[in-house]
């Protein structure tokens, strides 16, 4: 089982040691898109969803899911995150939420920022399947990471 660091020699789950890796800064980016017909898509951006502000509460809920991902994945450690900053761009059949979230620690943030990613499409959904409970969400995916042993990674 090499590779998976979850798992100890005999195949059980633990949590990773950290205590002798090195503080590093860290950033992960995270995106994912929900997909919508027009209606809903311009309701969004035109701010006519009866809930209130898609795209601010989305926003919100991204960033605090990312802090409580320790919470929500068995096996993360809870970390203390220096920003989270969560991005929309809205179109006309969706809108694609790109999460960022960085600390200074001694593992990484992919999993606070697909997490945040995840959490944003999700708060989406919920504001606006008035208006079209077909949407679709998908393509969430880790884009990019720096900092830690393993340095830099960007999706091809």
């Amino acid at each position: 089982m090499t590779g998976l660091t979850h798992l100890d020699a005999d195949g059980a789950a633990r949590m990773v040691d950290v205590s002798a890796k090195a503080v590093t800064a860290r950033e992960a980016i995270a995106s994912g898109r929900i997909d919508m017909i027009a209606d809903a898509a311009a309701a969004i951006a035109q701010g006519l969803v009866k809930k209130g502000d898609v795209l601010a509460v989305a926003r919100v809920a991204g960033i605090m899911a990312a802090k409580r991902t320790a919470d929500l994945i068995p096996l993360c450690h809870p970390i203390a995150l220096s920003a989270v900053n969560i991005d929309f761009d809205l179109d006309e059949s969706g809108v694609t939420v790109t999460a960022t979230a960085r600390t200074a620690g001694q593992t990484g943030v992919e999993m606070e920022a697909l997490t945040a990613a995840s959490v944003a499409l999700l708060t989406v959904y919920d504001m606006a399947k008035a208006l079209d409970k077909g949407m679709i969400i998908g393509n969430v995916r880790l884009i990019a990471k720096s900092g830690g042993k393993s340095g830099d990674w960007r999706a091809a």
